[in-house]
């Protein structure tokens, strides 16, 4: 069983030179609780139907293809920016699944690819990290290098090229025509947290392992650790001087 979950909620970033923007999917909870939670209701459910079913539940760190998954089952295509394109909410959707132990009658219609011939995604990337459509050089992308890289520096084409962005990037999404028919969640737990919209550099820089932990309880910014977040803060004050 594959779900989406749309987490749009209609805030927008500020221009501040003293903060450093978010990307969307960071602003509320963390999505592999929030998601995790409806997929073991859902499972709940199932097992009140089939007492013998049993599962494993699959929120992103789970080694399965979420989004070749999704597409299979119907939920939407894969973008030019590799993102997951639903006709219901765009690209603003978290993906998980139920691995089940028994046989369910399932979807078979894939829906078709309606990128056509639009090359936004791939032309508006600060860093040309989308080399072609549906491919996404991890070294160049943004989202990538400032959550995932465990460097200590990034590399100094991505770091020069960052466009304000702290934590993540959601240029791709942003100019993609599918996310104009965005609907706004009715999950209160995507609600953005304060300071997780765009987040003040100074209070990033100053953060102790203490005040890191409280601070990003519970929140996926915790993914990128102190020092990345130290890391990319010091890349965009660095290049604001």
């Amino acid at each position: 069983v594959v779900v989406a979950l749309n987490y749009y909620t209609p805030y927008q970033h500020i221009s501040d030179s003293n903060t450093g923007k978010v990307s969307r999917y960071a602003w509320g909870d963390d999505y592999h609780h929030v998601l995790g939670d409806k997929l073991r209701s859902l499972l709940a459910w199932i097992q009140e139907q089939s007492p013998d079913a049993t599962s494993k539940v699959c929120v992103d760190i789970q080694p399965a293809m979420d989004k070749a998954w999704a597409v299979r089952a119907g939920l939407g295509w894969l973008g030019k920016h590799s993102n997951v394109i639903t006709p219901e909410f765009g690209s603003w959707v978290f993906i998980g699944e139920l691995l089940l132990n028994i046989e369910l009658d399932y979807d078979v219609d894939e829906i078709e690819d309606h990128c056509g011939t639009c090359t936004l995604c791939i032309e508006a990337c600060p860093t040309n990290a989308i080399t072609e459509p549906y491919i996404v050089d991890s070294n160049k992308c943004i989202s990538y290098g400032t959550i995932e890289l465990r460097d200590h520096e990034l590399p100094n084409e991505m770091a020069n090229n960052l466009s304000g962005w702290f934590y993540g990037c959601d240029i791709c999404q942003d100019v993609c025509p599918w996310n104009r028919f965005q609907q706004v969640t009715n999950e209160d737990r995507f609600r953005p947290r304060e300071g997780n919209v765009d987040t003040n550099l100074d209070e990033v820089l100053q953060l102790t392992s203490q005040t890191y932990a409280e601070r990003y309880r519970g929140s996926a910014m915790k993914r990128a650790k102190l020092f990345g977040l130290q890391r990319n803060a010091r890349a965009l004050t660095s290049d604001k001087l």
